[in-house]
């Protein structure tokens, strides 16, 4: 697939992420204070939707980091349910490392995609997801551990797929050299 091709399947691809990812947000926030059946399918659910997200972008543009997500994150799905068992503090554990991984993922398939346009919001989504990460393990030692992070954490990742989704309708307008300078 050209690259013209490349950013109107990122773009439909980015706002599915956006709605996805809020209204999971919302259904999460509602049961954030225990590790019930609904959280723990709302936890498992999260990193597979990443999953399927991975496979349409690997599809459309062949980046090689995504099949390196691809295995992170079914590891995290299968991770996220049995450190289930184990209480908050393990999914935090387990999620933290996941957010870190899949950060930089992003984080290095929004650098090599910079050229594409609407790319900036994918790098500071992936170093944001990175750090994001380390403090989810950090949460987990720590007396009242709390899955309300991981809420706030997906809105965060939703509203940056969003801006990338409406940075990359604007950047398929201008030719991939930038702008048409101006005639006299």
């Amino acid at each position: 697939m050209t690259t013209s091709g490349i950013a109107p399947a990122l773009r439909r691809l980015y706002f599915a992420r956006f709605g996805f990812a809020i209204l999971w947000a919302l259904a999460m926030f509602t049961t954030a204070t225990e590790l019930g059946p609904l959280a723990v399918t709302l936890l498992v659910l999260y990193p597979l939707v990443d999953v399927a997200a991975a496979v349409v972008d690997a599809r459309s543009s062949r980046a090689a980091g995504l099949y390196v997500n691809i295995a992170i994150s079914l590891l995290a799905a299968v991770g996220v349910g049995l450190a289930a068992a184990s209480g908050i503090p393990a999914v935090l554990r387990v999620w933290g490392a996941w957010a870190i991984l899949s950060g930089l993922i992003q984080l290095f398939v929004g650098v090599t995609r910079r050229r594409l346009g609407g790319q900036w919001p994918m790098i500071i989504s992936g170093a944001v997801s990175a750090l994001v990460g380390s403090t989810f393990i950090l949460q987990a030692g720590q007396d009242g551990a709390a899955l309300s992070g991981v809420a706030g954490y997906a809105i965060g990742g939703g509203i940056l797929f969003l801006i990338s989704a409406v940075r990359l309708g604007s950047a398929r307008r201008q030719p991939a050299n930038g702008p048409e300078p101006v005639k006299a």
